[in-house]
């Protein structure tokens, strides 16, 4: 699996190492770990669906990062069959959409806020404005 890790991703990790609130290296190990399976859980991925060539269901394989890597994947095996790309949407992305996650590059940077930008009206009146009731949000801030 390739990552282009990304700019926010990486000062994420960055913290923790130069971080001094840790007691040990285990510490700060668990700590990055938890901090990169949630990064990987706000990532969309691809799977190829495998299906024999009499119609029997096949073999899948995942998680791709991209649909190239996983078409790069499928020209060097030979299995027989026919295959084609499902993408795989991220559960992390579909729970902040709702609960909002704050400081998440894309997300509503208000500090109680985090909801995704299509969450905010584009109408004249309330243009900006967090559509999520509970949301104390007045606006998106880029």
């Amino acid at each position: 699996m390739r990552l282009t890790p990304r700019r926010e991703e990486i000062e994420a990790v960055k913290a923790l190492l130069e971080s001094p609130d840790f007691d040990s290296a285990d510490q700060m190990a668990r700590a990055v770990i938890k901090e990169v399976a949630g990064i990987l859980q706000m990532r969309d991925w691809v799977a190829l669906v495998h299906t024999w060539s009499d119609g029997r269901k096949g073999l899948n394989w995942a998680p791709f990062g991209n649909e190239s890597e996983a078409r790069a994947f499928a020209s060097k095996m030979a299995f027989g069959g026919a295959g084609r790309l499902v993408k795989l949407h991220s559960p992390g992305v579909m729970l902040a959409n709702h609960n909002g996650k704050p400081g998440w590059k894309g997300y509503c940077q208000h500090p109680e806020c985090g909801h995704a930008p299509f969450t905010h009206s584009a109408a004249t009146a309330a243009r900006g404005a967090c559509q999520i009731p509970t949301c104390p949000c007045d606006g998106f801030r880029k």
